[in-house]
């Protein structure tokens, strides 16, 4: 249950009291930006992502129909916003002389690199990382996230299954190599 006080806080952002909206502001920062950088693997697009967020909820909060939704509703907001910024990402790629998988296989050569949790991350789909950084960074459970991302409760489980196994398979990718 959403506590009363955080409720008032959301009414209050949702009728224009500004400092209401900085106190959300305040409260999610840390929230949506850990969300970022797992779903960007960098910490700047991170921080644009983050305040294109906050930026977008400030004009769109009236739309918010449900205050004690309002932490699905940012998260939404991120998302979306994240799986633009990736998309623009691998269009730029794709204008390089290099694609990025060549690059990405010139890095696994060197046995003696391994791969980070956060590099195994960034290679995973963004439906996987997404689905594996609410529930297991962020502790949200199977029907908050449902919500969230708006897709049925079976698809949250299958997506976090097929995640792990993904990512497991990255991670010993470095090990065998």
């Amino acid at each position: 249950m959403v506590d009363e006080e955080l409720n008032h806080i959301i009414h209050r952002a949702k009728r224009g009291d500004r400092e209401a909206f900085a106190d959300l502001v305040k409260r999610y920062k840390g929230h949506v930006y850990r969300y970022a950088v797992g779903m960007l693997s960098d910490r700047m697009d991170a921080e644009d992502v983050s305040q294109e967020a906050f930026i977008k909820a400030y004009y769109s909060l009236s739309s918010l129909d449900n205050e004690y939704a309002f932490s699905s509703w940012m998260i939404r907001i991120v998302s979306n916003l994240c799986k633009d910024r990736l998309k623009k990402r691998t269009k730029e790629q794709g204008l390089n002389d290099e694609p990025s998988e060549m690059i990405a296989d010139q890095n696994l050569s060197d046995p003696l690199e391994k791969l980070s949790i956060e590099e195994g991350m960034s290679r995973l789909t963004i439906d996987h990382r997404g689905v594996l950084l609410l529930h297991e960074v962020q502790g949200y459970r199977y029907e908050e996230i449902a919500e969230m991302i708006e897709v049925p409760l079976g698809t949250v489980k299958s997506r976090l299954f097929a995640a792990r196994i993904a990512l497991r398979k990255e991670l010993r990718k470095e090990d065998q190599g």
